[in-house]
């Protein structure tokens, strides 16, 4: 049987990565493992010197520290840079070969540690991040709905918000799910208390145990004894966005804290007791979940005791006008411009219009107009975005003669002269044009019939 062969076969078997380099440091033995850590083939390394190949480990590398003293290095913690660019982290192991007394070479063994550096680094910025979520800002009081689809919701949650009791809320994307959970909590008896709000969906699957749970020093490398969100929320809600992006084994865990109010942290033997309530969220039809084995049937049940469906903002349209008016007024402040409001051409629209996007939709709808008009203007159909216009087809001859109509009203008002009256149709007309293309200027002066420069300057003139 050849020996060679055999070593060869263990080696390439190894998880670890082996480094043999001689008494200059140019490879001898280089296994599948080491290939893998360093992002590099046998052939591109064997019978090359060491240096040559991780040139940014110069002279802290361990085989060559190991080569000068002659003494072994164990379980050393190095990060360092492979010649393709990749940051490396592992736990090196090297000892020194001798024959006849003398050093020969040097052996590595090599334990990467990469995705669990870059685990805990994810963790401590993740944890950071929790930091800031620890207070609910909302109250009913910021909740704007007068329709009888909010004001019967708001009096569902102002009981729900008298008992301890877990809730799962669901609605679509930008019904304001996370303000129903913040004034829920600022409405209980745990008001003084944290409340945390994650986004399930937002965190690794191999970090979000972790996060909810905790970890002890040593449970992996680079672990530290951190507080996981159940134990920073204890006494107040905790409120677990997008609970269906879950694993399903970490849904069961949540289950047993539900269920027995205990948790035990990553690497820890002993249980830690919490009082939390969970405010669970979800866009999507919980049952529906249930069906294709997205959510654990009995987790769901367990949540369910108290659940409420934040109504879309197409059940809500007489509710519009008071949003539409308060981010007016909101976006007045922020970009430090008067409004005049919003046109009636726009309201009717906003109420024909079906809002896949909701209220965050509304928002970013003012937003943009908000953004485009001078101080002094109301918003009109002209402002409203490319996409709607195009996808509701709203005709350019219904729009002017809107447009005509609201600047003779303010000139008879007296509230515009003539020349800003002009200049507003000059700034919409250009703006106008180029959203449809693409803020692509040279287009948009061709079609205009003026020079690129001269566009420029009135983009300069308008502040577009």
């Amino acid at each position: 049987m050849n020996r060679l062969k055999i070593y060869e076969e263990i080696l390439s078997r190894l998880e670890e990565g082996v480094h043999v380099v001689d008494d200059q440091g140019k490879t001898l033995i280089y296994n599948e493992a080491m290939a893998s850590i360093e992002g590099m083939t046998a052939e591109d390394v064997l019978e090359e010197n060491l240096l040559k190949i991780l040139p940014a480990l110069g002279y802290e590398s361990t085989h060559m520290e190991v080569l000068r003293s002659g003494k072994a290095i164990e379980s050393k913690y190095q990060e360092y840079i492979s010649k393709q660019g990749k940051k490396i982290a592992a736990v090196n192991s090297t000892y020194p070969i001798f024959e006849n007394g003398e050093i020969v070479g040097s052996v590595e063994i090599s334990k990467d540690i990469t995705f669990m550096r870059n685990m805990s680094d994810r963790m401590i910025d993740l944890y950071s991040e929790i930091e800031d979520k620890k207070s609910g800002t909302f109250s009913f009081d910021d909740i704007i709905g007068k329709s009888s689809a909010m004001q019967n919701i708001m009096k569902k949650c102002k009981q729900i918000a008298k008992s301890s009791s877990n809730v799962l809320i669901i609605g679509e994307s930008g019904t304001g799910k996370e303000m129903f959970a913040q004034s829920i909590h600022n409405a209980s008896l745990r008001r003084d208390k944290p409340f945390i709000a994650e986004n399930c969906a937002a965190i690794p699957e191999n970090l979000l145990e972790s996060i909810l749970f905790g970890t002890t020093r040593g449970s992996f490398t680079g672990a530290e004894n951190k507080e996981g969100l159940f134990k920073q929320a204890d006494g107040g809600t905790l409120m677990l966005d997008e609970i269906n992006s879950m694993p399903l084994s970490l849904q069961a865990k949540i289950l047993r804290v539900l269920e027995t109010g205990s948790f035990r942290p990553i690497g820890s033997n002993s249980e830690q007791h919490v009082d939390v309530r969970i405010i669970a969220v979800t866009n999507k039809d919980p049952l529906e979940l249930v069906k294709e084995g997205k959510f654990r049937e009995d987790l769901f049940y367990r949540l369910s005791v108290v659940n409420i469906r934040v109504p879309n903002l197409q059940e809500r349209k007489a509710d519009i006008p008071l949003i539409a008016d308060f981010y007016v007024e909101y976006y007045e402040n922020a970009l430090h411009k008067k409004i005049a409001g919003i046109s009636d051409d726009v309201l009717k629209f906003f109420k024909k219009y079906d809002w896949p996007g909701n209220v965050r939709e509304l928002k970013h709808i003012i937003e943009g107009a908000a953004s485009m008009i001078s101080s002094g203007e109301e918003i009109r159909l002209i402002h409203l975005p490319y996409y709607i216009k195009s996808k509701f087809n709203i005709e350019i001859e219904e729009m002017e003669e809107n447009y005509i109509k609201s600047s003779i009203r303010s000139l008879n008002e007296g509230r515009k002269t003539l020349e800003e009256v002009l200049s507003e149709v000059e700034k919409d007309i250009i703006t106008s044009l180029l959203d449809e293309n693409g803020g692509n200027i040279t287009k948009t002066s061709e079609i205009l019939g003026i020079k690129r420069q001269g566009l420029q300057y009135k983009l300069k003139k308008y502040k577009v």
